[in-house]
């Protein structure tokens, strides 16, 4: 077996509610690349994950995905900017704080439930 010939590898992240968690995502900044009734596939650099129609309360809440880029602080500023927690009142904010393990993490829940760790490695 050629372990080299893998092309991609993507999480399946459920939604609750499918058109607003596309619509959270894209506000994040991923790039929406394609999408049916069922699932939709974003994208951001070289990156991507599926959003999938699916959802099942405890596995949602217990679901993390973790994004390792070059400056939270980035992405902190553009939440700001564009009113990320008032226009989705229900999700968790927490801004970039340097963690025990020795990285600096940004915590956001989707509104399906979902974390994300926004992280990066300034100061570490």
């Amino acid at each position: 077996m050629d372990l080299s010939s893998v092309l991609e590898l993507n999480a399946f992240v459920p939604a609750k509610d499918f058109h607003v968690s596309k619509e959270f995502h894209s506000d994040l900044g991923f790039e929406l690349d394609w999408s049916n009734e069922d699932i939709a596939r974003f994208k951001i650099a070289s990156f991507s994950f599926l959003l999938q129609k699916f959802h099942v309360q405890q596995h949602s809440e217990n679901f993390m995905m973790s994004l390792m880029v070059e400056d939270a602080d980035r992405w902190w500023e553009h939440f700001e900017r564009i009113g990320l927690r008032e226009k989705y009142p229900h999700i968790m904010l927490k801004p970039p704080t340097m963690q025990p393990w020795g990285i600096r993490v940004l915590y956001v829940s989707d509104p399906t439930g979902v974390l994300w760790h926004i992280a990066d490695r300034k100061n570490a």
